[in-house]
């Protein structure tokens, strides 16, 4: 059995744990779905990090997670995982998460360049429910966007985060200049604030994510990454 059949088979594993984790933080200690919806997606973004050390072929990366994909799927009309699922709001936030890994997965390995992973998938498991946090807390500057409302504070959290999560990861699997890496971080944090500001009901879960992938790529044109 090969090693990357024996990881994705363990990550299949610890996934199910999580979501197990999860059905009965909301079902014994009757946590709220929002809470425990954030706990999954923080806890899954979070996991996907090993995804590179673990996996070296995509495939195995588009089989696991093809086969969450599918159980969420299944999850919406059999109304099971509500510790997922059961929120007030519309959402397909957790459906297009799996697509989102896989295509970054798939760009870092045919570029051999970390940086197209780790970067997108940070910022959304990171800055984006941190900006929902720092929102809820300090409700300052309230703007509204297609008839949702944010905050400056919640954007603002955001961009400085996902500005060091940029410059950080590019420091560390890069050889740019110190300059330039400062240049790539603004526009990458720029770009994914922009898009979390204007993209609702989920579907930041993809837009923020290519939103950093397509800022990677296009200054890879120019300058290599």
């Amino acid at each position: 059995m090969s090693q990357d059949l024996i990881h994705t088979l363990q990550l299949a594993v610890v996934f199910l744990v999580l979501f197990g984790s999860a059905e009965i933080l909301y079902h014994k200690l009757k946590l709220r779905a929002e809470i425990t919806r954030k706990y999954v997606h923080v806890s899954t973004g979070l996991i996907t990090m090993s995804f590179p050390s673990m996996i070296d072929n995509h495939w195995y990366v588009m089989a696991l997670c093809g086969s969450f994909l599918l159980l969420l799927l299944f999850s919406l009309p059999l109304k099971i995982l509500p510790s997922i699922n059961a929120v007030q709001r519309t959402t397909r936030g957790s459906l297009l998460f799996p697509i989102v890994v896989y295509v970054c997965f798939w760009v870092s390995s045919e570029t051999s360049q970390f940086v197209y992973y780790y970067v997108p998938i940070l910022i959304l498991g990171i800055s984006d429910p941190l900006a929902a946090l720092v929102g809820k807390k300090w409700p300052l500057l309230p703007f509204t966007t297609f008839g949702y409302t944010k905050t400056i504070t919640g954007s603002s959290a955001f961009f400085m985060s996902s500005f060091f999560i940029a410059f950080l990861l590019l420091q560390y699997h890069t050889q740019l200049s110190l300059s330039v890496i400062l240049l790539i971080a603004s526009f990458t944090a720029l770009g994914s604030t922009l898009l979390e500001a204007v993209s609702h009901k989920g579907y930041d879960n993809m837009s923020i994510p290519f939103s950093a992938l397509g800022i990677l790529l296009l200054f890879n044109q120019y300058v290599g990454l």
